[in-house]
Formats: C-alpha cells, structure tokens, sequence
C-alpha cells in the first residue's frame, strides 16, 4: 500500500510539472525544448539562449537589481512595470508637477528625464562552472574547509574568465550549491523615464486588488537606454546616444486567446520549492503570523494619514506599496499552502525517501532536519520580529540602526569613520526628504509596545526590558535629533569622537543602539551559528533527492538570475462553483470606477475613451483587454518580464500572481498557480489613444505574431 502511494506521489509529479519550473536558458535543449513545443511554441532553445548570434535573452535586462525589463525597439526603448519605475516617477514628481497623480509623457526625445543610481544588466554569458568551482571540495573536509575551497574556486574563475574591458562576472550557485554557474554581464548606467500612465491606471486597484484576480491594472512604464558613441556603457551625458540592442522584441497585435503559449523570460528573486515539511510548517504557522500582524498594524496608520494628508501621501505612495505588498502576499501564501496540502505533499515525498534511503548515509538527513530547525525557531522568530519593528516600519529606529553602523566603523579609524559618516549624510538626505515624523510616532509608539509584548524575552534586551513606550515616543519625537535631516545633520557635525559622544547622548539613539546591538550580537549570532548546518543538509538532501529519483525534472530554485518560465493563457477555479475567465477587460475598470477614491478613481480622459469606444486598432469584438493569466510559475524579480508567444513576439508585461497561488515560491500548484499580465494591446492603447505619444508606437515594429 505505502508503495502504491509513492507511485501515485510521483505520477502526479510528472503530470504537473510541465506547467511549473524557472529554467536556466542555457540549459534548455532537450526535454525542456520538448516541452515547451507540446505546449504549443514554435521557438527553438537557441531562438531563445544563444552567444554566437542574436537571441531574445540580449533583449532581456534585470532593471535597477530589482525588476526585469525588455528592450522593445531599435532605439533602446525599455518597457518594465509601473511599480519598477515608481521610484523614480516619484523622485521627479513635485506638488506642482505630480507625475504619480498625472502620469508623464517625453513627446520628444529631449525631454526624457535622466535617473541617477539607475542601471540595467543585460547577460551576455553563461557558463557551466560546476566541475571548477567544486574542485578540491569532499566529504572528507570540514564544511568549513569546503566553503573556502568554493569561495577561492569562485574567486579564481571570476578572475580568469574570458571578457571584455567593459564587462563584469559573477558565479552563483544553484540546486543548493550542487551546480554553479558563471553569468558574464554588461551594466548600462545612463537610463532615462520616458513616460508612465496616472497612478489611476498603473496601479489601478492599488492595495485592495494587489495579488488579486480579475485585475485591471495598466501597470507599465517607459524607459530608455543611453550609451556612449561606441555602444558601450557609460555614465550620464548629454552626449549619450540611445542604446542599439542586439536583439528587440516585435509587439504583437493579435493578442491572445486560451491555452495560447506564454514564455516569460526574467530575473525571479526567491523561491524555496525543496524546503522540508518541518520548516514550510515553521514559516507558516510561527513566522509568517507575526510579520503578518506587525505590517497590518503599520499600514492601517499610514493609511489613514495619507488618506487625510496629499503632501504625506506623495511622500509614503512607494513604500507604503512596497510594505503592503509582502503583507498581502504572506496572508494569500498561507492560505494556498493550506489549501493545497503543501505541507502534507511534502511530507509524503519525505516518507518516500525515507523508504529509498534506509541504510545509507542519507538516513538521518530529515531527523537532522528536524532537531535543526527546532534548534533555530525562537532566534528566526526574534529575527524577523526585528526586520519588521526596526528595520522596515518604524522609520526612525531605521535611521539609528543606520547610526549604529556608522559608530561600528569608528573601530577601524578616523578615515574609515570619515567616510561611512559623508555616505550615511547621503543616505539620511534622500530617507528624510520622504519621512512624515507625524505618521512615524504613532508607528513608533504601536510597534515599539508591540515587540515588548511578542518578542522572545530570551532576545529583548534587559536594559529595555521595562521601557514605559508612551513616555520613550513623546521624548523621541519632541526632543530627538532623529525627526528632521537639518538636526541629524548637526549631530553628525565635528570629529569622530565629537560625534560619537553627541550621538550616544540622543535618547532615541540610545534605545535603537540597544536594539541593534541585541540584534548584531544575539540574534543575528544564534541564527547564523545554526543557518550553515541547516544548509549542508539541504544540500546533501537536495542532491539525494535528484539521485534517487532521477525520473523527476529538478528545476532550481530562482535566486535572481536569468530564467525562463513556460506555460499557457488559462483560467482556474479558485474555489467551488467559481471559475475565473482569464482575460479581463476596459468594461471591469468601469465597473470598478468609484469617484475620488485614490485605488479606484478613473480619469475623465479614460471615461471618454471608453464612452465613444475610441480603441484604435487594439480592441477585440469592441472589447478593450487590460490583463490576461498564465499558469508561468515567477516571483518577485518577474515584475516586468516580458510575455513572449510562440513566435518570439512580445505579448504582455508580467507584473503579479493571483492570491491563491502565492504559495507557488514553495509549492507550485498548476491548479491554481496563476501569473498576472498586462495585454500589451491596453499598454499600446494608453501610449496611442490616451497619451498621444505617437512616436513611441512608430519606434515598435508592430507585427502579426500569429500570422
């Protein structure tokens, strides 16, 4: 019986899998370029990766470190997210010129806005550099001993890799450090805003329909790329020209119909997909809950505060998204790891091994397992209890924890203490600019009193332990040199030891001093002794799971390189009775539309387009499409991706996943793991018909794609 049940485990595996996996391009002929013809593409491996000829990955970029973005004409012209590009819409918007609240337009190449720190990667190679890297590594050496031969290995292969002058090298490892590969990158600095919709369309639905399905979110923003006269990377200058690609993605006009191929190709952050049972039960009944409650009591202050302040709105529209969307995706992935039985799935394949590995050394890897992350459970509680209190929501125990830093530096001179001093000035110059000590206090005062209250006692501080909060936030906030970038500024003026002795003086850097050094001294401490153990068994239990069941497709987890990602447009059914078509229209944005509400307000230009049906050549049957669904398994770093059909044409901008399968960074469920996308016929629609800027759909070749 308990054979018959292994069978069935790994039958449902492999019927499955074909919808799931964010693959290696390099990596994709064979079974992989099988599967994705039988979903219906007509692309080849090398249309996709290659290095000796143009292929679409020297269209794809990983935009600011974060997102992903792809290169849409001849002219270095970038499309990516609304929510990738906020930042700086926002460091452009002002109260007279608010560029969040009226979108912005370049209708001439000059007027395009230059954003300083922003940079784009195209990949230019990847190489296989397992055999390299894990040379001189063995079982007979101390995990120690093996994790400097890897990191010198690492070293030596950065060193020697074949480049040019103007290019970078990087390894990084995959299937849990059983493969490593080597990614030649180009970095391009001089990137410029060309135009995004009104919040009002780019972030359509705001929080309230963030990870939810239908959306109707026009969530784009243009960008270009600028280089020097050779092509080649360089600093902003007026004298840059815009970028020449490789490659560009044709746009199709066709759009798009169920079970249609999608291909998304782009930078996924994080997934877990090979987590043991016992740490997807500790995320999701001990961690997830906490972090859970600490953003949901942020973010009901900072709601309420922009809701009645636009000055405070304008400077909290980004980070309140960027707190909100984690909170919102931590509540859905617990409920779609529930619904799915993820833990239960996991822990069937686990008695599967078991079963496969009695009598070998891979015997105690899950008992090991077990006692490890029993062992780690309250320091990763206290840890993220911290992340969220001090280093995410209250803003001001952000700057001291900053401050900290910069005492720590002290330790290594006058020179070092100097120079940390003038980059943390920088850093407090851009944190205060967007910083409300109104909305902070109150923050302070909620989430200060709650970490007394959950924190592990075994990781808060004795000389805290007794804090009256009340009385700490009215002296912080009415006495602090922590609320205003003028006055942090004159504490930071003066030498070392004339700083040091001002700061320590500060009563709001003497409570977050004692946080962060709890933090750096005891629990980062506890929490980093176990994390290395628990990685050798993952390893180990990784490799075993390939080894022993080598029918199965291992893809690896995503850590922020270059991917793709196969599947097909379709709908699903999220609960009984219920089932979601998966292309969603202009009609539902009425629908939606709700007067002066900041998530649902439609401008009056929108209404008229809609009014007289005024679609140009991008509707179908008289019906607008804004956002259809695939069954692409991505994640964060996805946002942006491009949406590419069977025919290498860009059909829609990857930017979210459905609530029900937010879970799909530890379980991936075909059922109802769903990616979000805007149909690039509504993108073209708003630059054409909404912002007249005609001469960024004249630099697209628009073409048929299924012609």
């Amino acid at each position: 019986m308990k054979t018959l049940k292994i069978l069935i485990l790994l039958i449902t595996i492999n019927l499955t899998a074909q919808q799931g996996g964010m693959w290696i391009p390099s990596q994709l002929e064979g079974a992989r370029e099988k599967e994705m013809k039988s979903l219906g593409s007509n692309l080849s491996a090398a249309a996709i990766y290659a290095i000796d000829k143009p292929s679409i990955k020297d269209a794809i970029v990983h935009f600011n470190g974060g997102c992903t973005a792809e290169v849409i004409s001849k002219k270095g012209l970038l499309l990516t997210n609304h929510h990738c590009g906020y930042g700086a819409i926002q460091s452009h918007s002002t109260t007279e010129h608010d560029y969040l609240e009226d979108g912005f337009w370049a209708y001439k190449q000059k007027q395009e806005l230059e954003n300083k720190g922003m940079f784009v990667t195209f990949i230019k190679r990847i190489d296989d550099v397992t055999v390299q890297i894990l040379t001189g590594a063995s079982e007979n050496n101390s995990d120690k001993e093996n994790q400097d031969i890897i990191s010198q290995n690492i070293k030596t292969a950065i060193k020697n890799v074949k480049k040019e002058a103007w290019q970078d090298a990087n390894v990084k490892a995959f299937y849990k450090g059983n493969q490593y590969f080597l990614f030649v990158t180009e970095k391009y600095k001089d990137i410029r805003l060309v135009g995004a919709p009104p919040s009002s369309i780019g972030k359509f639905g705001a929080d309230t329909d963030n990870w939810m399905w239908p959306r109707h979110s026009g969530d784009f923003s243009l960008f270009r790329i600028y280089a020097d006269k050779n092509n080649r990377p360089a600093e902003y200058s007026k004298d840059n020209k815009p970028y020449k690609p490789v490659h560009y993605l044709p746009v199709s006009v066709d759009g798009v119909a169920e079970e249609d191929f999608t291909l998304v190709y782009g930078f996924p952050g994080r997934t877990n997909e090979y987590l043991p049972s016992v740490a997807l039960n500790q995320i999701v009944y001990k961690l997830n809950p906490v972090k859970i409650d600490i953003r949901d009591k942020a973010l009901k202050i900072v709601d309420k505060h922009m809701r009645s302040d636009n000055e405070i709105k304008i400077k909290y529209a980004s980070k309140f998204a960027s707190i909100a969307n984690y909170w919102k995706k931590w509540i859905g992935e617990n409920q779609g790891i529930e619904k799915s039985k993820a833990i239960q799935k996991k822990q069937e394949l686990e008695n599967a091994f078991a079963e496969k590995v009695k009598g070998s050394t891979n015997e105690s890897l899950l008992n090991d397992f077990n006692k490890l992350y029993k062992e780690v459970e309250e320091a990763s509680l206290a840890r993220e209890i911290w992340i969220e209190t001090v280093y995410r929501n209250v803003e001001l125990l952000n700057a001291t924890f900053r401050m900290y830093q910069l005492e720590l530096s002290a330790a290594k001179g006058k020179e070092a203490f100097n120079k940390q001093k003038e980059s943390t000035l920088k850093r407090y110059k851009g944190f205060y600019k967007n910083y409300s000590a109104k909305v902070d206090q109150e923050v302070f005062e909620t989430l200060v009193s709650n970490y007394f209250k959950v924190n592990p006692k075994k990781y808060t501080p004795k000389e805290i332990l007794n804090t009256n909060v009340s009385e700490l936030t009215k002296e912080i906030y009415n006495n602090s040199s922590f609320i205003s970038y003028d006055a942090i500024s004159k504490l930071l003026e003066g030498d070392m030891k004339t700083v040091l002795e001002k700061i320590n003086t500060d009563k709001a850097y003497q409570f977050g001093k004692e946080l962060a050094a709890s933090f750096y001294n005891v629990i980062n401490a506890d929490f980093n002794a176990i994390q290395p153990k628990i990685a050798v068994v993952q390893k180990k239990y990784m490799k075993a799971l390939m080894d022993h069941f080598p029918e199965e497709r291992f893809f690896p987890d995503a850590n922020s390189t270059l991917r793709v990602t196969y599947g097909q447009v379709k709908g699903y059914e999220p609960k009984d009775a219920v089932y979601y078509r998966p292309v969603s229209n202009l009609k539902g944005i009425i629908e939606k539309y709700v007067p002066g509400d900041y998530e649902f307000d439609v401008s009056e230009k929108l209404l008229d387009l809609y009014k007289s049906k005024d679609f140009g050549d991008y509707a179908k049957d008289g019906k607008m499409p804004v956002n259809f669904l695939g069954t692409n398994h991505t994640t964060g770093g996805n946002s942006g991706s491009p949406v590419i059909d069977k025919n290498g044409n860009l059909i829609g901008l990857n930017f979210d996943r459905v609530w029900e399968g937010t879970m799909s960074d530890y379980n991936y469920d075909p059922e109802i793991c769903r990616n979000i996308m805007v149909d690039v016929r509504y993108i073209l629609f708003i630059i054409d018909k909404y912002a007249g800027t005609k001469r960024l759909i004249k630099e697209m070749d628009l073409v048929h794609g299924k012609k």
